[in-house]
């Protein structure tokens, strides 16, 4: 018994795990692997969440280690992979101070900043039960790490979406607009009390329809469309209510 009650645990750690080879990858040159590794701690933030339910092994302690998990692969990981991208970008003006430090690239470590903050906010607020009151940070990660692979995907078109998708001024934006968003008070939906069925789930079964469409349509162009349809469902819910 004491085996199983260890298993959210366990795929909690492998979520710091997948957030460390995240970084590791950064370090060694390949964003879009590292992108490709945040998606790995997501599903297995989605499943510690899920097992701990199923098998009636919440804890306090599963509670503090899943928020410093996800500080690494949700925050520090992320802000590692848009200081790559802004660092692999072109045509911008350095503010370069000791010799090798761009102030310019720091903006993007105000992510793993504010997401810290972010968990924080979310451990001692007794309000987020069956929502989030501000971004997730699994939502910011995820977006942040669709854009290496958004890159590379379009690297050999050279086309419009790829100059888009690969402007440091789009990075700032995404760096100051999403550490906002993470510690504000706007509330958004999540999927902890989602059920089959249609009634009192309306808005998350049109989300999950509009995202799987978007993936089929779009494939990985699809997740930064996927978080501004999450975003605007979760504007209609706050309106609504």
């Amino acid at each position: 018994m004491k085996l199983i009650k260890a298993i959210p645990n366990t795929i909690t750690s492998f979520n710091l795990f997948f957030g460390c080879l995240s970084i590791l990858f950064v370090m060694k040159g390949d964003p879009s692997l590292a992108g490709w590794m945040i998606f790995c701690a997501a599903v297995c933030d989605f499943f510690d969440g899920f097992s701990a339910s199923l098998l009636h092994a919440k804890s306090k302690m599963g509670v503090e280690l899943d928020s410093l998990a996800d500080v690494v692969s949700f925050g520090v990981a992320p802000g590692f992979i848009l200081y790559s991208l802004m660092e692999l970008s072109h045509g911008r003006r350095s503010y370069i101070v000791f010799e090798q430090l761009d102030l310019f690239l720091l903006l993007a470590f105000l992510l793993p900043i504010f997401a810290a903050l972010r968990l924080a906010k979310f451990n001692v607020d007794t309000r987020q039960t069956a929502s989030f009151i501000g971004l997730p940070t699994p939502a910011m990660a995820i977006f942040v790490a669709s854009l290496p692979i958004i890159r590379q995907y379009l690297y050999e078109s050279q086309s419009f979406t790829y100059q888009v998708f690969t402007n440091n001024y789009l990075y700032i934006a995404i760096a100051v607009v999403f550490s906002l968003l993470m510690v504000s008070n706007i509330p958004f939906f999540s999927f902890k009390s989602l059920r089959f069925k249609w009634k009192g789930n309306e808005f998350r079964w049109i989300f999950i329809t509009i995202a799987l469409v978007l993936l089929v349509w779009l494939q990985v162009l699809a997740v930064p469309f996927i978080m501004l349809v999450y975003f605007l469902i979760s504007l209609v819910i706050m309106l609504v209510n």
